[in-house]
């Protein structure tokens, strides 16, 4: 299911992954700040799927891309790639966009709800004002003149000739 954010969500999202993107990215040409150069190489490409999946409004996929970069980080960490001063660091702005985005999914789906609630209100508004209000029961009509003559006829039962 794809989500669209508010507007103002989206621009939080994509500097929230921005943000990542930055630390991820500053000091990684050197092994002295912590991250190797391919475990960084690898690292930017997972976040920059993070900042195109936000920036498209795509929650889902924005959550993908960063589970595979908290992946990556954690391979690249055992194997000695990525210090843990720098782990930590990724690790806890990865969880501020994680937050970010699942406050966006939540906001998105209330929205959605919201709106089909209100649909759904004013569908069955709609149909009450069309449908008729139901008839007041009538009196039963009065017999007419065939009922009196079937009346007359039981009344007239057993008085003819010899039944006297």
């Amino acid at each position: 299911m794809r989500l669209a954010f508010p507007a103002g969500r989206t621009s939080v999202l994509v500097c929230s992954a921005a943000v990542l993107a930055a630390a991820l990215l500053s000091g990684c040409a050197t092994t002295e700040a912590g991250l190797e150069r391919e475990a960084a190489r690898q690292l930017q490409a997972r976040v920059l799927e993070v900042t195109q999946a936000s920036s498209e409004n795509d929650p889902a996929a924005a959550l993908r891309a960063l589970e595979g970069l908290e992946a990556e980080l954690e391979a690249a960490q055992s194997e000695g790639q990525i210090s843990e001063e720098r782990r930590r660091s990724i690790t806890t702005i990865a969880t501020a966009v994680r937050a970010e985005l699942n406050g966006a999914i939540a906001a998105a789906e209330k929205a959605a709800a919201d709106k089909a609630a209100e649909e759904a209100r004013i569908a069955a508004e709609q149909a009450a004002a069309a449908t008729p209000p139901p008839a007041a029961e009538a009196p039963a009509p009065a017999p007419g003149p065939e009922a009196e003559k079937d009346d007359d006829k039981k009344d007239n039962e057993g008085k003819g000739k010899g039944n006297d």
